[in-house]
C-alpha cells in the first residue's frame, strides 16, 4: 500500500514541478517583455559624436617625408634604437677618442651598447645585408635617437631623424641636390629654393650642408630667418 501511495505522490509531485516551471518561464518572458518595452531605443535618435583625436605633427611629417621619397623609388628601413658602439661610431669612422663619444653627449648602456644617436647605423647595417649584384641600393632611415642634451627651446634628449643612402653607379653631387630639393619643395612648397654650402663630416666625404629660402618672406626683414 506504501509503494503505491508514494509512487502517486511522485507522480503529482512531477506534475507540479513541471507546471511550476513553466509558469515561472512564463513570468520571466513577460517582465523581459515588459523590460524592453520600457526601455526600449529610439533608432531615429542622432547618436553622441565621439571627438576623435589626430596623429601627431612628427608622425604626420614622418609619413609625408615616407611617402616622397618612396615615390622616388627608394625603400623605408628601420633599425635599432639600442645599437652597438660598433655600427653607431666605429663603421661611421669615429675613433674611441672622439668628442662625440663622450659621456656627455652619448647614452651609454653598457662600454659597447649605447642608445643610438643616429639612424646611420641602420646604413651599415643595410649595406652588410644588400645583394648589390641585385641592383644599387636606395635608402632611408627615419626614428628616433637620443642625446646627453639638456632639453630647452632647441634641444631635446630625444629627437627625430631621417637619413638617406644611395649606393649605386654613375651617381653625382647633381642626384643629392635634386633629390633634396624635390623632397624640401613637396615638404614646404614648390617656390622654395635650396643652396648647397661645402662642409666638412667625418662620415661623408665631399660633404655639403643645405639652405631653404624662407617661407615667410623670403628673407627680407623676417623675424623667422632673420
Amino acid at each position: 500500500m506504501r509503494s503505491v501511495v508514494g509512487k502517486q505522490v511522485n507522480e503529482v509531485l512531477d506534475v507540479l514541478t513541471k507546471s511550476f516551471e513553466e509558469q515561472a518561464k512564463l513570468v520571466e518572458q513577460a517582465r523581459i517583455a515588459k523590460k524592453l518595452e520600457s526601455e526600449s531605443l529610439d533608432g531615429t535618435l542622432p547618436c553622441r559624436q565621439k571627438k576623435v583625436g589626430h596623429r601627431h605633427v612628427l608622425t604626420q611629417t614622418s609619413e609625408e617625408t615616407e611617402d616622397t621619397i618612396l615615390g622616388m623609388g627608394f625603400q623605408v628601413v628601420e633599425g635599432y634604437e639600442v645599437e652597438k658602439d660598433y655600427y653607431n661610431f666605429e663603421r661611421m669612422h669615429l675613433p674611441k677618442d672622439h668628442p662625440a663619444r663622450d659621456m656627455q653627449d652619448t647614452c651609454y648602456i653598457t662600454e659597447e651598447t649605447l642608445m643610438r644617436t643616429h639612424t646611420s647605423p641602420v646604413q651599415a647595417r643595410t649595406m652588410d645585408s644588400h645583394d648589390f649584384s641585385k641592383g644599387p641600393l636606395k635608402m632611408i632611415s627615419p626614428g628616433r635617437v637620443f642625446r646627453r642634451d639638456t632639453d630647452d627651446s632647441t634641444y631635446s634628449h630625444q629627437f627625430h631623424q631621417t637619413e638617406g643612402l644611395v649606393v649605386g653607379k654613375n651617381n653625382s653631387m647633381g642626384d643629392l641636390k635634386g633629390t633634396l630639393e624635390m623632397i624640401i619643395q613637396k615638404m614646404f612648397g614648390a617656390e622654395r629654393q635650396t643652396r648647397l654650402r661645402p662642409s666638412y663630416f667625418p662620415v661623408t666625404e665631399p660633404s655639403v650642408e643645405v639652405d631653404v629660402s624662407c617661407f615667410k618672406r623670403g628673407g627680407s626683414g623676417c623675424n623667422v630667418c632673420k
